[in-house]
């Protein structure tokens, strides 16, 4: 496994990922390390909307314009030393536009005046294979850490800062956490699964002790798009907007997206594939069990595991809609719903095919089914009014 030094520059590239997971990124940034490249997750968002616009179509997803916006800003600041950058563009490789966002960014950025900088692709389908960013098996079992250790820091800070006595107290001990975790992962120490359960634990009583008001909020659920559900600059900073409500919000794991994206994908592997897909879904339903216990053991709410959320929403929704984000928008819906959290926001890009097929298609079917459900659906975009947005999400707030 590659050894991390942030202190030195002695890898051969910079590589600037675009913000997409809130919540994750700060852990999994780690696992794109290797002799050839540095990670960096950007934070710039002065003027990214104007800047993508400026670059690609406003009739393209919302989160490309995003993207492309942040990426090129990075590259216009000076910061970076063009001819040792390159830029990373994840996606699923299915039917959802989203597979086209690494030739968009491509041009984008040529067009810009950036040719020599590459764009390099991340997808499981071997797309873009002479562009493809090289997976080493050091970066996926760093990833795994990043990933779940992500998700129950996740749940627990969106479901203890709405409750906070001293201002700041949830967050300190996140940020203390994702320090923790950041030199375990760094130095490849504790980098095993017994170790990782533990942490669940150690975690969730971590959470649990800090001071609290006593009073009890409505809890609203987060369904949608990937880059809209998890990143504050595509869904509008939906969760400090619902706390500044007086809300709790939960926004489901990454961890359950990688698995729908896993098993709706089996039948279209080979046999080695499927294979191999097999044996990691049963690690990560492992992994999702002891991070669901440790939750339920402090007091915190969480959803089924993977494996539980499918079955509950087999007559609810169609496992055929797998492309992007698919039948998981309406089965997280349900799951929802079933355990304790009625009220749910569906954020997604104005336009987006599939969030309006398996998602909002879907609402008013699971309205009549589920009668005490509250949805809302907020469409995103970069000619669209935040007003608007919140007046929605308001109204969900307000329901009975």
């Amino acid at each position: 496994m590659y050894r991390i030094d942030e202190n030195s520059d002695r890898e051969k590239y910079i590589l600037l990922i675009p913000a997409m997971l809130d919540m994750h990124f700060p852990l999994l940034k780690y696992a794109f390390y290797s002799k050839n490249y540095r990670p960096v997750v950007l934070e710039n968002e002065d003027n990214i909307v104007n800047i993508g616009l400026k670059y690609v179509n406003n009739d393209m997803c919302y989160p490309i314009i995003l993207i492309t916006g942040q990426m090129i800003a990075a590259l216009q600041s000076g910061k970076y030393d063009l001819n040792k950058t390159r830029l990373l563009m994840p996606s699923a490789g299915d039917a959802c536009r989203g597979s086209n966002y690494t030739g968009v960014l491509r041009r984008a950025v040529t067009k810009a005046g950036f040719p020599q900088v590459k764009v390099l692709a991340l997808n499981l389908k071997g797309l873009e294979k002479e562009e493809q960013f090289q997976i080493e098996s050091g970066m996926v079992w760093r990833a795994l850490f990043g990933l779940f250790y992500g998700d129950i820091l996740m749940a627990l800070l969106q479901q203890t800062r709405p409750y906070e006595a001293k201002r700041g107290a949830a967050e300190n001990i996140w940020k203390k956490w994702i320090r923790v975790l950041s030199e375990d992962i760094i130095c490849g120490k504790h980098l095993t699964i017994g170790h990782m359960k533990q942490n669940f634990q150690k975690i969730a009583a971590d959470f649990r002790k800090m001071p609290k008001m006593d009073c009890k909020k409505q809890r609203i659920g987060i369904v949608g798009e990937i880059y809209i559900k998890y990143c504050h600059l595509g869904n509008w900073n939906m969760v400090r907007f619902l706390e500044e409500q007086g809300c709790e919000s939960h926004t489901n794991g990454l961890s359950w997206y990688a698995m729908y994206y896993m098993d709706s994908h089996l039948k279209e592997s080979g046999r080695m594939e499927a294979l191999l897909y097999k044996v990691v879904l049963k690690l990560f339903t492992s992994l999702q069990n002891a991070m669901l216990q440790s939750l339920r053991q402090y007091g915190f709410y969480c959803m089924e595991n993977f494996a539980t959320l499918k079955k509950e929403a087999q007559d609810y929704v169609s496992f055929h809609y797998n492309i992007g984000d698919g039948w998981l928008i309406g089965g997280e819906i349900v799951g929802h719903v079933k355990h304790d959290c009625r009220k749910v926001v569906a954020v997604q890009p104005f336009g987006c095919m599939v969030n309006h097929c398996c998602g909002r298609g879907l609402y008013p079917s699971l309205q009549r089914r589920m009668p005490d459900a509250r949805m809302v659906s907020v469409d995103v975009d970069s000619s669209g009014s935040e007003l608007n947005v919140y007046n929605r999400v308001k109204m969900l707030v307000d329901m009975k």
